[in-house]
């Protein structure tokens, strides 16, 4: 009787013991289930993650791009349209935009023809103009005629122009007649400022130009201070 008594108490432990194991077996899934709502649960700030650093990159990439809208087109602009000094300082180069372009009276001699190019000061800015300008003859279609002008020798000085104030620079060819010279007749004369990109364009009305063949080339003089006449 004591062994079946004995028994019954391991059998009881026994049940109890399977309970306990059924107990926490049940909270063992339970934590298992858990696990993917926690992962689940960490979703969201991922997503928050990953749109903050499409937001950062949208950002790197507007930026640079906005920077360079604004900068780079404006130093273009600058440069293309000669407005790259403040307004109001002195003493800076000329721009195109500043200056207003014509061609002198011809002034031949010993079969050579001589136009003076005068640029006059049209802002309310002193500027100065220093060297050579640039010069092409074209015919309607703004096609060049000829070749580039060719640059006398000689030494730069900076011509101070104030507001109205001009200078000019001597544009010579040999008149082609005398020499030979395939000609072209422009119908303008494009001059360039020096150091400017933008030229202004006067209309052509002494007839004939050398474009080609012996002594055909048209020479420049550097800038002086009035306007030739």
């Amino acid at each position: 009787m004591a062994y079946s008594s004995r028994s019954s108490q391991r059998a009881a432990l026994l049940a109890g013991a399977v309970a306990i194991a059924g107990l926490l077996t049940a909270c063992g899934s339970h934590d298992v289930h858990s696990t993917p709502q926690k992962v689940s649960g960490t979703a969201g700030p991922a997503t928050e993650t990953s749109e903050g650093s499409a937001s950062s990159a949208t950002s790197a990439a507007s930026t640079p791009g906005d920077g360079k809208s604004s900068s780079a087109p404006e130093a273009a602009t600058s440069s293309a349209t000669g407005t790259g000094t403040k307004p109001g300082s002195s003493g800076s180069r000329c721009h195109t935009s500043e200056l207003r372009a014509s061609v002198g009276r011809d002034n031949p001699g010993a079969g050579q023809e001589n136009f003076p190019v005068v640029l006059t000061n049209e802002s309310a800015r002193t500027c100065t103009l220093r060297g050579f300008p640039g010069a092409a003859f074209v015919n309607a279609s703004g096609s060049q005629l000829g070749p580039d002008p060719r640059r006398e020798s000689g030494s730069p000085a900076t011509v101070t122009l104030k507001p109205g104030q001009s200078a000019w620079a001597g544009l010579t060819f040999s008149n082609p007649e005398v020499s030979g010279a395939h000609t072209g007749t422009p119908t303008a004369l494009l001059i360039t400022p020096p150091d400017e990109r933008d030229p202004l364009k006067v209309m052509w009305t002494a007839g004939p130009v050398p474009v080609s063949g012996n002594s055909s080339s048209v020479f420049l003089t550097m800038f002086s201070p009035g306007t030739g006449a």
